[in-house]
């Protein structure tokens, strides 16, 4: 790099000393010989200095690009033979690259699966998630892992960890996915995960099924026959301990809203008098009969507007939300969506909790069936 710069130097004091020697020219004609001689002396220096520098400069720079070209290749050739399954994939999921312990693990070939979401090689369940977490993870949001089941293989749970990685040559984050199968080294003898105690897990996971217990309370003390009042109950269980907002809306033939709980004001007001058919992810929920998870939701009119116009999920300002449909059987018909919404510094709703809730919301569906 020094050297480089000293003949960069080198050759704009020659380019200056040419300049001054054309200016010459206008002298006394007395004059030229002593300008012939300096010119002769410049030419002398080119051919001995300056011709020999830019040699050396060709040869380091060739030399620099042939080193970065051999890193280059060293990487793809670690990628390619990493133990463990890895893939390069954008913000959307969309597959960059696959190293072979990948396409081992998952049966598709690094050619075929390369411009291909990976989340579509998952089954139907976990796509959702899987394409939420990979946001999180290329908005900047930290480092992801969750476990996900491979379409072509629904028996074998992989734990998928999600990083974010700035490669210089490339424009955007693209995130990095390791694929790691719950195998034997993972397990107790019993079947269950081996992992540290975590006392906040726990405390979530006791509170989960406190929540479970009063669902179910709830549920078979409702009256048969009136789906409303159903809806009704339910809705008051979830809310205030478990989510700020609860709207609930019975369908799909002709949605109808019956009952919105949130915080007192215009806004309540507004989401009571909303058409469901206005909400954008209370259709999609109940067409896909599949629960839908959002951290920092997008896009911001996703639950329609208010009076004003505005987006009700900027209004509430949501921070996570979970739409969940009500069907008593996973492929039997939708009669309605339950919508949860946090806001604030509450924490994010999780995969443990749309689980749970996604049962709980079979069982209302199952209550609101019953006949009076």
């Amino acid at each position: 790099m020094a050297q480089t710069e000293e003949f960069g130097e080198e050759l704009a004091d020659f380019v200056r000393r040419v300049a001054e020697l054309k200016a010459s020219r206008t002298g006394p004609s007395g004059d030229l010989g002593t300008m012939l001689d300096a010119a002769l002396f410049e030419l002398d220096h080119v051919a001995e200095r300056l011709w020999p520098g830019l040699e050396r400069t060709a040869v380091s720079a060739s030399a620099t690009a042939a080193s970065d070209h051999a890193e280059q290749r060293l990487l793809r050739a670690v990628f390619q033979r990493f133990p463990l399954p890895v893939a390069l994939v954008d913000g959307e999921t969309v597959v960059r690259r696959m190293n072979v312990a990948a396409t081992e693990l998952t049966g598709v070939r690094g050619g075929y699966a390369t411009g291909r979401p990976l989340s579509g090689f998952l089954t139907p369940s976990d796509r959702i998630a899987f394409r939420s977490q990979a946001a999180a993870v290329a908005r900047g949001e930290g480092d992801r892992s969750l476990t996900v089941r491979l379409q072509l293989r629904p028996e074998r749970p992989l734990r998928a960890t999600l990083t974010a990685l700035r490669p210089g040559t490339e424009p955007r984050t693209v995130l990095l996915v390791v694929l790691q199968p719950v195998g034997p080294r993972d397990t107790h003898r019993d079947g269950s995960r081996r992992r540290a105690p975590d006392l906040g897990e726990a405390t979530r996971h006791a509170e989960l099924l406190e929540l479970s217990d009063r669902m179910t309370a709830t549920l078979l003390t409702a009256p048969g026959g009136d789906p409303a009042e159903v809806l009704r109950r339910a809705a008051e269980v979830l809310h205030d301990r478990f989510t700020d907002w609860v709207v609930a809306d019975e369908g799909p033939a002709a949605f109808r809203r019956r009952t919105v709980l949130g915080p007192p004001g215009e806004l309540l007001a507004d989401v009571r008098a909303q058409e469901p058919a206005d909400c954008p992810l209370v259709l999609d929920t109940a067409r896909c009969a599949a629960p839908r998870l959002q951290v920092r939701p997008e896009p911001e009119d996703g639950f329609g507007v208010d009076g004003s116009g505005a987006p009700v999920l900027v209004r509430a300002q949501v921070t996570s939300l979970l739409c969940v449909p009500l069907a008593a059987h996973a492929d039997g018909p939708v009669d309605g969506v339950l919508s949860l919404f946090r806001t604030g510094a509450r924490l994010a709703f999780s995969m443990a909790e749309a689980r749970a809730v996604d049962v709980m919301a079979r069982h209302v569906a199952l209550a609101m069936r019953r006949p009076g």
